[in-house]
């Protein structure tokens, strides 16, 4: 089941066409991009724009790497979490990929049980040796799917509504889902906002937004992708892969 996003100006005439979701096909996927231009509006996510103590991303490459395309995994079977964060702290989890690395502030107090879930998948190692297998510039970048084509997930589901005033502007991280599942339905696919405002409805759970880190982001957002592939499906896809090598998680 494809997690794929739409934009809501295409919202109408791609549910009318049969197509909303990836062609029918039931990946999770976010909407695919739109005609309206961005909007000039102000945040309005209760995730901070600035939070304080934010680490600095470590090092990593200051150019993409080349690396190899990781082989798909298996159907996942992991047990649902009971992993609770304690929201007195700040939650940090740091990215690791090909193209540098980048640190995502978890919003425990927003999305406590999605900021959970992804701390639980990292710490279980799940997101390491997977990569971003969809990148939309000026949209989003898409990745954490074990079956590396938008199908897969950790072969459980949390449902987490996310806040009516969430917003996703640029560097928001949040969960990608189904066109059939519940708003706030979430697995491991998360995405990443890299354009301005993406314009989607308050469905898809919050995870949080990159802090620092923002260098390897944009280059993971600009990377060339499949798109002269006589095959709609792989024109999203990287050219070369953008791996990522470890998610580890911290507190302060």
């Amino acid at each position: 089941m494809t997690h794929r996003l739409h934009r809501p100006a295409l919202l109408a005439a791609l549910a009318l066409a049969g197509v909303l979701g990836g062609c029918g096909s039931g990946k999770a996927r976010l909407p695919t991009r739109g005609l309206a231009p961005p909007t000039t509006a102000t945040q309005t996510t209760t995730t901070a724009t600035h939070p304080a103590a934010a680490p600095p991303a470590p090092g990593g490459p200051s150019t993409c790497v080349r690396a190899a395309k990781p082989k798909p995994r298996p159907p996942q079977h992991v047990p649902k979490p009971t992993l609770r964060l304690d929201p007195a702290r700040t939650w940090f989890a740091t990215v690791a990929t090909s193209c540098g690395d980048f640190v995502i502030r978890l919003d425990v107090k927003a999305a406590p049980r999605t900021a959970a879930s992804f701390a639980y998948l990292a710490r279980r190692g799940f997101y390491n040796g997977l990569t971003f297998h969809r990148i939309v510039p000026g949209f989003v970048i898409q990745g954490g799917d074990p079956a590396g084509n938008g199908s897969g997930g950790p072969g459980y589901k949390v449902v987490e509504a996310p806040p009516k005033s969430l917003r996703y502007v640029k560097d928001v991280v949040a969960m990608a889902k189904t066109e059939i599942e519940d708003p706030g339905t979430s697995g491991s696919q998360f995405f990443v906002v890299t354009g301005p405002d993406a314009q989607l409805p308050a469905d898809y759970a919050l995870v949080g937004r990159v802090t620092s880190g923002i260098a390897a982001l944009d280059r993971i957002a600009t990377q060339p992708t499949n798109q002269s592939s006589p095959d709609p499906a792989l024109r999203e896809q990287p050219a070369q892969p953008v791996v990522i090598r470890r998610v580890t998680v911290g507190r302060r």
